[in-house]
């Protein structure tokens, strides 16, 4: 009975161990392994053959807890103002506060005047941008083929793999926008695979959306 205990502890700690090796995000990381290190420290404690077994596995815990413990911490201390907060729950619902923070901080706010253009029709788009405040029109073949209103991202399309835009942006209206460099986005995104992630969710949720608002717009018509 005793063996037959001592396997599903096992079993146990292997599982979670297995589910840990699928994350991506450095949290879930520490928490996969903190549980691992709970499930283990019953069995190298009270039936393992060495005391040093449940030391180590404790140390696990004990060092890991520690370290949420201070992510915990830092992340109540971080402070977003309104528009910041706004893009954050917009587009980056998947990120924690520092990782929201660190992504952010990467580009630049700026205010903007109508008519100035964005992206350019069969152009790589140069920047990411999010639209805070103000209206854009989007134009093919210099027909107007649609509108962006506040809170909408830009460039999310094509501004990853560098591929040609199907069309021009250009405000309508002056405009307070967030932007970040296409390279510099890229370079970023490469060094924390874990945001890359949380992204690539945001920017589906944003074409989904403008998908919905064209078709809107065409049974409309």
């Amino acid at each position: 009975m005793a063996n037959f205990e001592s396997a599903w502890f096992v079993y146990g700690v292997l599982l979670l161990l297995l589910a840990t090796s699928f994350v991506v995000r450095i949290e879930y990381v520490r928490i996969g392994l903190a549980a691992a290190a709970l499930v283990a420290l019953p069995l190298t404690l009270f039936r393992g053959p060495a005391v040093g077994y449940g030391l180590l596995v404790l140390a696990i815990l004990v060092v890991n807890i520690g370290i949420l413990a201070r992510l915990w911490l830092r992340e109540t201390k971080i402070r977003f103002s309104a528009e910041e907060e706004e893009l954050r729950r917009e587009h980056f619902d998947g990120l924690g506060a520092a990782a929201a923070r660190d992504l952010i901080d990467q580009g630049h706010w700026i205010s903007a005047k109508r008519g100035e253009t964005l992206i350019l029709e069969n152009q790589a788009a140069p920047s990411l941008f999010y639209l805070a405040e103000g209206y854009a029109v989007v134009r093919r073949d210099g027909v107007e083929i649609g509108k962006l209103s506040d809170g909408a991202l830009i460039g999310e399309a094509t501004v990853l793999d560098g591929a040609q835009a199907t069309g021009t942006v250009l405000l309508g209206s002056n405009a307070r926008l967030w932007f970040v460099p296409a390279a510099a986005l890229r370079a970023y995104l490469a060094a924390n695979p874990g945001i890359a992630g949380a992204l690539h969710e945001g920017f589906a949720r944003a074409l989904r959306g403008k998908l919905a608002s064209a078709n809107m717009r065409i049974a409309e018509r």
